[in-house]
């Protein structure tokens, strides 16, 4: 079989790399080159601000892992030792913590500007189901990395979250055990969770590989959820959207600095600068804040199997969301009921968030029954009904249309207006009340 010869459209020792290893004109073709809709808004640079805090954590834990010791009896000390006689070991343990923070806060924008603009919407299944996937991954991760500095807080929440493995039937307790390397808390338990803390972190970046994969098959959604019919309602990625991603970071990353320098541990628990002591159980057992909307709903079922139940539900079903969102159109911008259902999502998320780090009683558990019920509710109710009998608003026949509809007033991504915005015209009113179109935005 004749050999076809060596070529690439670059130059000297790049082009012969290229040639034989054509990562140069990958990166070129899927950066560079790589079209996007023009009317992107800064909540999609939240997916570069993921990629770079994802760098950021995996680089201060490598660090962090030089210095740490696994084991019971010395995991506490080797983080104080860390951050009192290692250079810079402070600024690098308190890095890899509050990034932590921010890229929970980065991705929970991310989903729910997913869900607004219905991203998840064909062609994007299975883009949808890598995030959500990542997110479980995320879960994971941070419970172990939380474990390990050994404190009171890290110590009972191990033992909290572990035991809940022992509702599934039959193989709960052995899994248990697993978990734990014996049947308690203990220095196998330091050992494993360390271990599967960097397992996880790596199965992130891998997972992340093929949900970038996936979005540069389909294309990036965007405001309108109408898709691109030319090259005039695209921009290259270079230097346009890459301008702008910089610009949300930059902005991202001063309110991360200003955390590092000036608060870093406003987002932890005191208690876990107490040494981890099983004879003494913290009065209330708390877990970090992105895990309380899901530890909320946990607590509001009385059964132990049906909350964990609930609670795993809670994640899993948004990766059926595709399927259960009955409607042809994407963008909440053009669904004037959904619009109201999804803002009331995003608001029962704190809602189950507060309750979350309340103590499970009286009131609270009641709010957290009311919040749990509408979580399912709007995934397995609301989306498959509203969607067959909601009337949408106009569409624009192309992103042209909706940028000149937008700049006129009669698109608005909220459905109310903000303090100090002019209410609509009555040219705007007769125009929202004009007949709708049939035809889908996909």
């Amino acid at each position: 079989m004749e050999k076809k010869p060596l070529t690439s459209p670059y130059s000297g020792v790049l082009g012969w790399i290229d040639a034989r290893l054509p990562i140069p004109r990958m990166l070129d073709q899927e950066y560079l080159q790589f079209r996007v809709p023009k009317n992107l808004t800064y909540f999609w640079s939240f997916g570069g601000i993921l990629m770079l805090t994802l760098m950021t954590l995996i680089i201060s834990g490598l660090a962090l892992g030089m210095h740490y010791k696994p084991s019971a009896d010395e995991a506490f000390d080797s983080v104080q030792r860390i951050m009192r006689d290692v250079n810079y070991g402070w600024l690098i343990r308190y890095m890899h913590m509050n990034a932590a923070h921010f890229f929970f806060i980065a991705v929970y924008i991310h989903i729910f500007r997913g869900i607004y603009f219905g991203s998840y919407k064909q062609p994007r299944e299975l883009l949808w189901i890598f995030g959500v996937i990542i997110f479980f991954l995320m879960m994971a991760t941070a419970f172990l990395g939380y474990t390990l500095p050994w404190g009171q807080m890290s110590y009972w929440g191990a033992t909290v979250i572990t035991n809940l493995f022992s509702a599934i039937p039959f193989v709960g307790d052995s899994i248990v055990v697993w978990l734990l390397g014996g049947y308690n808390v203990g220095d196998a338990t330091v050992n494993r969770f360390y271990v599967l803390h960097w397992f996880t972190a790596f199965a992130i970046v891998g997972v992340v590989l093929l949900h970038v994969t996936a979005l540069h098959i389909t294309g990036s959604n965007n405001p309108s959820g109408i898709e691109p019919k030319d090259d005039s309602e695209t921009l290259t990625f270079n230097p346009f959207m890459t301008i702008k991603d910089l610009h949300g970071a930059v902005v991202f990353f001063t309110i991360f600095a200003f955390a590092l320098f000036f608060v870093p541990d406003y987002l932890g628990h005191a208690d876990n600068y107490i040494p981890a002591n099983p004879l003494v159980t913290p009065a209330h057992i708390v877990p970090e804040w992105y895990f309380l909307p899901f530890y909320a709903i946990l607590r509001a079922i009385p059964d132990k199997l049906m909350g964990v139940v609930a609670m795993v539900a809670s994640i899993g079903l948004l990766a059926f969301l595709p399927w259960l969102d009955t409607s042809r159109i994407r963008s909440c911008v053009f669904r004037p009921v959904w619009k109201w259902l999804t803002l009331l999502f995003v608001f029962n998320f704190f809602v189950l968030m507060y309750v979350g780090a309340m103590p499970a009683e009286g009131t609270y558990v009641t709010i957290a029954r009311v919040a749990t019920v509408y979580w399912f509710l709007y995934l397995v109710v609301l989306a498959p009904l509203v969607g067959l009998v909601e009337v949408p608003n106009r569409l624009p026949a192309d992103i042209h249309e909706y940028e000149r509809m937008k700049q006129s007033g009669e698109i608005r991504f909220l459905p109310f207006r903000l303090p100090g915005l002019p209410w609509p015209t009555e040219a705007e009113k007769a125009q929202e009340k004009a007949p709708t179109r049939s035809v889908p935005a996909e």
